[in-house]
């Protein structure tokens, strides 16, 4: 079972490969869109890399529930509902989506998610010590 030193090692690495960043540039607290220059394409990257450093399956939706985003039943004029907001957090209970919550437009959602998020994601899917 590795530490949380250690996937965020592996995380950080899997972003500098994925994104082509500094490794000082991936701080727990940087954004993967808005710091990090993640695009929506760079997310498949990020989790293929993801996946073979920590030998794990991440099922697409399980990382970035878009299903949710694209439903009507969630989404109104451009942002989420509360209803959208509870069915993120109960997917994504390794998310901190306090701030995204604060003004839930569909567009800044993969803005919202840092690279704490993610290492948070990976401990879920490994155990962490």
């Amino acid at each position: 079972m590795p530490t949380k030193e250690e996937i965020f090692e592996k995380v950080q690495n899997a972003l500098v490969d994925a994104l082509g960043v500094d490794e000082e540039e991936v701080t727990p607290e940087a954004t993967l869109v808005g710091d990090l220059g993640a695009e929506s394409i760079d997310f498949l990257d990020i989790q293929f890399r993801l996946e073979k450093a920590f030998n794990i399956k991440i099922p697409q939706k399980e990382l970035l529930p878009q299903d949710v985003l694209t439903n009507a039943q969630y989404v109104q004029d451009g942002r989420v509902t509360d209803a959208g907001l509870a069915e993120l957090r109960k997917r994504m209970p390794w998310a901190s989506l306090d701030r995204f919550a604060a003004n839930p437009k569909v567009q800044d959602f993969t803005n919202s998610l840092t690279v704490e998020d993610l290492c948070r994601f990976v401990e879920s899917k490994v155990g962490a010590a």
